[in-house]
């Protein structure tokens, strides 16, 4: 009954920012902006009813992760809201269509053991899933990471990921000794590979991040990890040396001042905005999110520390990590290593997504392009975590 009573009473907060934070925005246009305040009530009923749902046919689960996940989410429907309303009632329909799936998946999906048999089945996925991209893929922003299928886009890697994630806790959870790891280790390579080629740096990083992880969980070696860095860091050189893509990031994340009107552009303007911003930001609708490029998607975290400030950015990052914090602590109550090792993966994906995006806008490291997870828009992103998460819940459903 306490945990219920503090679950509802987070949820109200949730509704609280989500009416005030739309509110604020239908105040600023003139006329009065009714559009705002219907999407605030789409917004809160379908967080609301999802909640009831989940609690109606699972009470025992962690509610907290989708309760964490729609606070995310709301933040990022009210900033791209403010930056491009058409965007925004985008972002919301993909948004109705993962929590859907999520819910799905808590509710029909069975027992998560039976799904550890199909090793081959997750390895030939990943590699096709990887591969489109460098064989079908056409550049955008240098990257060559997004197919188009019937005039709709998507990026493979997004699904590719989760698909990795359940090969390699179907593989690892009968580890026994290093000849185990031969396999795994060789389809790690080939997906960093394909990331290389298509020049899309942050999920080679992504996937790195889940699979050292994943491995020290799996096989508690430090040596492993050790040997993985070194040769990650090997791989690192050669793809500077042999890429003028990755010679070029490193460059601007060196020193992006004498490259600002032209190959520093868009880190420079993410450091501008953040730095106008300060402590408390200038206030939502008083900034200037067109000077930032790609907003809506690489560098919402920037257009969130100028209009909000680096306190609610850091409130961001925060809440990315309360919700990797309760991943992980579902991990604990697994019954199974496969689901054990699941949990770690897709927990892992999302705390990696979040530090690579935020240290490339912030230049503390060398920039990429992906999103930030529920804030940015992006149908294929917002898909793939809320299926990780849903997944997550089931297990955190199946271990109490």
């Amino acid at each position: 009954m306490l945990r219920l009573k503090e679950e509802t009473k987070l949820l109200l907060y949730t509704f609280l920012l989500c009416y005030v934070g739309f509110l604020n925005l239908a105040i600023l246009k003139e006329p009065f902006d009714k559009g705002a305040i219907i999407m605030a009530t789409i917004i809160s009923f379908l967080i609301g009813y999802s909640h009831f749902i989940i609690r109606k046919f699972f009470s025992g689960g962690d509610k907290y992760i989708f309760l964490y996940s729609s606070i995310l989410a709301v933040i990022g429907l009210i900033v791209l809201y403010r930056v491009d309303t058409s965007v925004s009632i985008r972002q919301i329909v993909w948004f109705a269509t993962g929590v859907t799936a999520f819910i799905l998946i808590v509710i029909l999906l069975p027992n998560l053991k039976k799904f550890s048999d199909y090793k081959r089945l997750y390895m030939i996925a990943t590699i096709v899933l990887m591969s489109l991209g460098t064989l079908f893929g056409k550049e955008t922003f240098g990257a060559k990471n997004w197919i188009s299928i019937g005039g709709a886009a998507f990026q493979p890697s997004e699904f590719g990921k989760l698909f990795l994630v359940a090969y390699l806790a179907s593989t690892l959870k009968d580890y026994d000794n290093f000849k185990d790891l031969i396999e795994p280790a060789a389809i790690v390579a080939i997906s960093l590979g394909f990331m290389v080629l298509q020049r899309d740096l942050g999920s080679a990083l992504i996937f790195f991040g889940i699979s050292v992880t994943m491995l020290y969980i799996a096989t508690s070696k430090l040596k492993y990890i050790v040997v993985c860095l070194l040769l990650f860091l090997a791989g690192g050189y050669i793809s500077y040396l042999l890429f003028d893509h990755v010679k070029l990031r490193v460059l601007i994340w060196q020193d992006p001042w004498p490259y600002a009107t032209g190959k520093s552009y868009q880190v420079v303007q993410s450091m501008l905005a953040i730095a106008t911003g300060g402590l408390t930001g200038v206030g939502l609708g008083n900034g200037y999110p067109e000077y930032i490029p790609v907003r809506t998607t690489d560098f919402i975290f920037s257009v969130i520390c100028e209009e909000l400030g680096i306190l609610t950015g850091f409130a961001v990052v925060l809440l990315n990590f309360l919700l990797f914090y309760r991943c992980m602590r579902a991990a604990l109550y697994a019954e199974d290593k496969f689901s054990q090792l699941i949990t770690v993966g897709f927990s892992s994906m999302i705390a990696c997504q979040t530090l690579v995006i935020v240290g490339g806008v912030i230049n503390a490291i060398p920039l990429t392009g992906i999103t930030l997870p529920l804030v940015s828009y992006g149908g294929s992103s917002m898909l793939s975590i809320f299926f990780a998460l849903g997944v997550i819940q089931k297990i955190s459903e199946e271990g109490r």
